[in-house]
């Protein structure tokens, strides 16, 4: 910061002299503004300091850690829900969300400049650098400094997880830079050596972050859990890739993730939000403003009118829908799946899909008989679903409208980008299922683990128990390589944080990006469909699988045959402008 230097003639005045004659008392900084030199002094500057990082945060597609919504109308695509159009969750359509439909489809070429959630927010790392070497200059005790230097820490290594997530090695910088720092032009670290330095950060953060700030629970600051839980899945993720793509120390990752996990599960203030009605408490608390107290969400971001607003509702039918894949992956209610079930009662029409099945399916998806309960679509009194082409309403891709997240009292009598509908970013749900996961691949995982993690979100909803002994042999997953146990713990894992944001990277993690191969299908076609669904304008296909006609949702566009090379789409590709600026970064292996 620039300094004022006061330049006394005839040397230092009898007034001062008592206080010596020095330079330090000569130095004089701006009365006017705040000063790197004059700052860091008290516990409210740390938290100020700190505040800003949670700003840039919020800008989700730079920094897409905590994500949320996004604000504004940039809420459209920088939603925390329409992630799974990254995967075979969802089908959109919408052309404002190319990106995602590339991604998918394997039709995603090298970009110019860093597209959405990719190579960029490194502004982000810089600001958390400038933190860490200041934060303790204050006039505050050890303990006070180090809950905003695990703050930030958090954010660093969770950030920098993202990044390698995403392109495997990546710039580590642990400094401020300037113009002329030897890091501007130096090579990607190792994705091994980043994540030694990732788990350092998120170690520190889960032993000096507190158990809470004292804010009530509020959607404030990162407490001591969130640490734990953001350890735990980057953790799994870790583990899982290296166990699954080739890397050292697997299966301390993952015994890490276990850990984390239980630490939560045994001294957490969490639990499960149950009323004890199995039909509405999955997705009850998705769809309310107010998530306060609630016992499951363990971080959440609020949105408010003149504060802070989305519109998410609004573009609710950007997401296309959801697929035939997700939907036939719900259990029966006997905890079977459809393909050795005798309750299933298949998909000729689609009140059908949701005759015996786990109840969160009809809490995911549009059942026909349910809009009068969701007001859907604003209580239009439309019949649903509505295919493209039919006039009024939503529309839907597949003919799955997602009902999970919908809200229309967030839509009713208010403005454009006034939303106000929350964003459920951690639950203690996923730490269940980090948990059972992570110890069924290091094959450690007993009857007492299940009935503690899987069983438990099973027992909300009203579904049998998974018991080791009796695991069921799905035919359509026996080709996937791992074990029917793990099997029904990833398809547990995709039913319960459907359109939560993790649908793409499990797929990165278990090595099964083939399944983005499959063509995307909706629901069945058949003659009652085309007459029931009259000026719908739909293409169809018959499933080589079950020799029946669905809904081909790509069919006649660039997304129609999905591709994905195992030699390069597990990795995003570096932009082209960044390798020009520093050409040691290097491409990623196969697009070059």
């Amino acid at each position: 910061m620039k300094k004022i230097f006061l330049k006394l003639g005839l040397g230092c005045l009898t007034a001062v002299a008592v206080s010596a004659c020095n330079d330090d008392f000569l130095e004089r900084y701006p009365l006017d503004r705040i000063t790197n030199e004059t700052f860091w002094n008290t516990e409210n500057d740390l938290a100020v300091y700190n505040n800003s990082l949670y700003d840039l945060i919020r800008v989700e597609p730079n920094v897409p850690i905590l994500q949320g919504h996004n604000n504004g109308f940039d809420s459209h695509f920088g939603s925390i829900w329409n992630q799974d159009e990254l995967s075979d969750n969802l089908a959109p359509i919408e052309p404002r969300h190319t990106f995602f439909q590339q991604i998918r489809s394997g039709k995603y070429t090298v970009p110019a400049n860093p597209d959405w959630f990719g190579y960029r927010g490194w502004n982000f790392v810089r600001a958390i650098n400038v933190g860490l070497e200041n934060y303790n200059r204050a006039n505050v005790s050890q303990a006070v400094k180090d809950k905003y230097i695990g703050e930030a820490r958090l954010f660093r290594g969770w950030f920098y997880a993202d990044k390698v997530a995403k392109y495997g090695d990546v710039p580590w910088v642990e400094r401020p830079l300037d113009i002329n720092s030897e890091e501007l032009f130096a090579a990607r670290t190792p994705r091994e050596e980043a994540m030694k330095k990732v788990l350092e950060d998120l170690d520190f953060a889960t032993q000096k972050l507190p158990n809470s700030w004292g804010d009530g629970g509020a959607p404030g600051r990162v407490t001591r859990w969130v640490a734990l839980l953001a350890k735990a899945r980057i953790c799994l993720f870790e583990g899982t890739f290296r166990k699954y793509h080739g890397g050292s120390d697997a299966n301390m990752w993952l015994e890490e993730a276990a850990k984390a996990s239980k630490e939560i599960m045994d001294k957490g203030p969490f639990r499960l939000y149950s009323t004890g009605n199995p039909q509405l408490d999955y997705n009850a608390y998705h769809r309310v403003f107010d998530l306060t107290g609630n016992p499951e969400v363990m971080y959440w971001r609020k949105y408010k009118v003149g504060v802070y607003t989305n519109h998410i509702q609004s573009y609710f039918s950007y997401t296309g829908g959801a697929t035939k894949s997700l939907v036939e992956d719900y259990l029966c209610t006997d905890g079977l799946p459809i393909s050795l079930s005798p309750l299933y009662k298949g998909d000729d029409k689609i009140e059908d899909v949701f005759v015996n099945r786990d109840p969160r399916l009809r809490q995911t998806v549009l059942h026909p008989e349910d809009t009068k309960l969701y007001n859907y679509h604003m209580g239009d009194g439309l019949p649903y679903p509505r295919l493209n082409g039919m006039a009024g309403g939503f529309t839907t891709t597949t003919g799955y409208h997602i009902i999970k997240h919908y809200n229309a009292a967030d839509l009713i009598g208010k403005a454009f980008d006034t939303g106000e509908s929350p964003a459920i970013i951690m639950r203690f749900a996923e730490v269940l299922l980090i948990n059972a996961e992570a110890n069924a691949e290091l094959g450690t995982i007993t009857q007492t683990d299940l009935d503690l993690t899987i069983n438990k979100l099973r027992d909300r909803v009203g579904m049998p128990h998974l018991e080791i002994g009796k695991v069921p042999v799905d035919p359509r997953y026996t080709a996937d390589g791992v074990s029917p146990l793990i099997q029904e713990i990833r398809r547990e894992r995709r039913i319960e944080l459907f359109m939560e944001g993790h649908r793409y990277q499990d797929l990165m993690r278990w090595k099964q990006g083939k399944k983005l191969t499959i063509q995307t299908m909706g629901m069945r076609w058949n003659d009652a469909a085309i007459a029931r669904y009259p000026k719908a304008i739909v293409k169809s296909k018959v499933d080589p699988v079950s020799g029946k006609t669905y809904i081909d949702v790509y069919q006649g566009t660039d997304f129609a045959i999905p591709v994905f090379d195992e030699k390069k789409h597990y990795l995003w590709p570096i932009p082209l402008n960044t390798l020009a600026q520093n050409p040691a970064i290097k491409q990623n292996p196969g697009w070059e």
